[in-house]
């Protein structure tokens, strides 16, 4: 296990603490990813952070003035905790540790869910209702659009993979045949 990887659990145990004392644990995960987004997008912001020449405090006050009423306050705090620490560069690593104390404690997994266009809110409710009774946890959907499908649906969560797309079933029904004829 890196550093950066020890470092990130340690602070990231720290954030669901707070994030369950407050009762926001999903929100706090979903308001980390997009501040993980927006300094992966905004290079800008990136540079303004690693600059050793800016203090600290010009840095806390753009990040408090950048996400206030955005994000909650603990998460504010966690940033820019790491910020003064030097430690902005494992953002992402947070990320995945926080994701996982969530998944783990929550019983939440991530359901990886390939389709040939959009899925609407009734589908993923329809995804997360059957794959959650399959696997008996909560199911967190992650639609993913693929073109190459013709129909259907993948949904992968862990390591399981649950093919109901037109291509996977013609699959199947070749291997059957073939089967059939040796």
């Amino acid at each position: 296990m890196s550093r950066d990887t020890v470092v990130s659990t340690r602070y990231a145990k720290a954030l669901f603490e707070a994030a369950s004392e407050n009762g926001a644990v999903e929100e706090t995960e979903q308001e980390l990813k997009a501040i993980v987004e927006a300094f992966a997008q905004d290079a800008d912001l990136r540079n303004f952070i690693a600059t050793p020449n800016v203090s600290f405090e010009d840095k806390r006050r753009v990040i408090e003035t950048a996400f206030a009423g955005k994000v909650s306050q603990p998460l504010i705090h966690t940033i820019t905790l790491l910020i003064e620490r030097g430690r902005y560069g494992i953002f992402g690593e947070l990320l995945n540790s926080y994701t996982e104390i969530v998944s783990r404690t929550l019983k939440v997994v991530d359901a990886f869910v390939y389709t040939p266009y959009p899925l609407d809110e009734r589908e993923q409710a329809e995804v997360i209702a059957r794959f959650g009774q399959l696997s008996g946890k909560r199911i967190r959907v992650q639609n993913i659009v693929d073109k190459t499908l013709l129909g259907g649906l993948k949904v992968v969560i862990g390591d399981m993979l649950y093919d109901g797309s037109l291509s996977g079933k013609l699959n199947r029904l070749e291997k059957s045949f073939q089967r059939q004829a040796q």
